[in-house]
């Protein structure tokens, strides 16, 4: 009997479009469109598997957060007009909606690949995720998507090491306040610092590996941290899956930070990982989409994410 290789997953839904929390605000619709638009373009979307993402329920929410979050956003979440969650961060009646199916999202694309409905995933959602921390929303984020992923490898498929890897050009504080004591889960980390969320970093914990660079970092510099910090760590802990928080904002056309990446060291970091999950984790990776606002730059840095990781590169 033929056998059909499982594609690249992608996982997304139109409520992502409808989440707007202010005019002119970065974190906005046109990132969704213009990766699509791109992967269109670029003849790679019929190549990958499509998925409409359901919403988290509130047990897999739980996981990640405590129900007064929960609650509050809830109770928050306005019939009309947008709410302030802080100076950044704003609800408009569909965002709480699309906060639920951007963990969905994540959740599903879990249970895809562990599955094997599926090579690989990636999540192309709205609202990103990695500022939400265990009781707080911030950041333009309300659901952390990537830890409540990771959680689902954890307590639904019962994977014992699991491995978040998150180049963001922001520090992920939120995913590293989830799983600070959750020694299952390790979370590699590069950000510029000091920048936003400007919280302390945590050293000392052999999980936590947060790696910060300077502004006007280049790529070699990432990549030297990448090989010379993440490879040895993860080497020693053997995840048996990776996640990927997927920010593209450390691009040297994004204005939002002062980091210089491009095109390629994204590329390289996820014919990376991708090594390291054939290695460890029987090729399991699953990636959202977490920053990335000079639109440009975005949709190309991402498509170009998505295609090595459906081996089309």
């Amino acid at each position: 009997m033929m056998t059909t290789t499982p594609r690249t997953a992608l996982i997304t839904h139109p409520v992502f479009l409808q989440h707007v929390m202010v005019p002119g605000h970065p974190e906005c619709p046109d990132r969704i469109n213009a990766i699509q638009n791109l992967l269109i373009e670029e003849g790679i979307q019929d190549l990958l598997a499509h998925f409409e993402a359901p919403e988290a329920t509130r047990e897999q929410l739980l996981r990640a957060h405590n129900a007064r979050l929960l609650d509050d956003l809830e109770h928050k979440s306005p019939t009309e007009g947008s709410v302030a969650i802080d100076p950044d961060t704003w609800m408009n009646p569909f965002t709480l909606q699309a906060a639920r199916h951007a963990a969905g999202a994540a959740i599903l694309a879990t249970d895809l690949v562990i599955q094997g409905r599926a090579r690989n995933a990636f999540c192309l959602v709205r609202p990103p995720g990695h500022h939400a921390e265990h009781d707080k929303a911030m950041g333009f984020c309300f659901f952390n998507n990537i830890a409540c992923a990771a959680l689902q490898a954890l307590s639904t498929h019962r994977l014992h090491k699991v491995c978040v890897l998150d180049f963001d050009v922001h520090h992920g504080n939120g995913t590293e306040d989830v799983f600070r004591h959750n020694s299952n889960v390790m979370v590699c980390s590069t950000f510029q610092y000091p920048l936003f969320p400007y919280n302390e970093i945590a050293y000392g914990q052999p999980h936590i590996v947060s790696v910060p660079l300077s502004e006007g970092a280049k790529g070699t510099d990432f990549r030297e941290v990448v090989m010379d910090v993440w490879a040895p760590a993860i080497e020693a802990f053997e995840p048996e899956m990776f996640f990927i928080s997927a920010g593209f904002d450390a691009h040297l056309l994004d204005s939002m930070a002062g980091l210089q990446l491009n095109e390629r060291d994204y590329m390289w970091i996820t014919e990376t990982v991708m090594r390291w999950a054939h290695k460890y984790a029987y090729g399991r990776i699953v990636s959202s989409l977490e920053g990335g606002y000079h639109l440009g730059a975005l949709a190309r840095s991402a498509v170009d994410h998505i295609r090595v990781l459906a081996d089309l590169a």
